[in-house]
């Protein structure tokens, strides 16, 4: 999952970033209004977390170009108040949902992981194919009954992989879902993944590489 976190506080958007990175998304941070429209000009994400009291440009005006851009990206909105008003206003403005600050971390997870759902094809709970059971939620994945121990990115990566369906999935597709845009493109990133992956799922090999176009599993 691709996250954007748009909050002026630094302290808090870099601990909600480095989070977020913890349960296997993918993280950008930016502090102003500003920088947030020039992300999402550019990026597709899958949950924008936004602060409303934004400096440059304020918070209402990022939910709206998002809206504006038709894009089927969810907005998680923040805000330190607490009014009923606040929150109905900034629903009406287009936002998803809203999560007033201070917020317990745990919540703020589950509430991105449901949006992030909503970005995709409905599918079940828990993913299944080829022996792998893979549930985003808890973060576990087992092979024929037995639990593997997955690094977060390995878990990125594989869930991408899951929620493709035996489609195949290229390595751009898997940057842009699984590692942040600090990620040299060029690096060898994702083949290295893949191929940790593949020793931790053991054989039969499930994931399989399509010649000049990707992975599928």
């Amino acid at each position: 999952m691709r996250v954007l976190v748009v909050e002026d506080e630094q302290l808090l958007a870099d601990a909600v970033a480095t989070g977020l990175r913890r349960e296997a998304m993918a993280v950008d941070v930016v502090y102003d209004g500003a920088a947030a429209l020039e992300r999402v000009d550019v990026n597709d994400y899958d949950v924008v977390v936004l602060d409303r009291d934004l400096p440059i440009v304020h918070g209402d005006d990022v939910c709206r170009r998002i809206v504006d851009l038709g894009m089927p990206t969810r907005v998680l909105m923040l805000t330190a108040s607490g009014d009923i008003s606040d929150r109905v206003e900034g629903l009406e403005l287009g936002a998803d949902d809203y999560l007033p600050k201070p917020f317990a971390f745990a919540e703020l997870t589950a509430r991105v992981r449901a949006l992030g759902r909503r970005t995709t094809s409905p599918l079940p709970p828990v993913l299944e194919r080829a022996g792998i059971k893979l549930d985003p939620n808890r973060r576990e994945v087992f092979r024929n009954g037995a639990e593997i121990q997955l690094a977060p990115k390995e878990f990125a990566v594989l869930e991408v992989l899951m929620r493709g369906e035996g489609t195949v999935v290229s390595a751009e597709q898997l940057l842009e879902k699984a590692w942040d845009e600090n990620t040299d493109p060029f690096t060898n990133v994702v083949r290295v993944t893949v191929m940790t992956l593949r020793r931790k799922l053991g054989e039969p090999a499930v994931i399989h590489t399509v010649p000049g176009a990707g992975y599928r599993i």
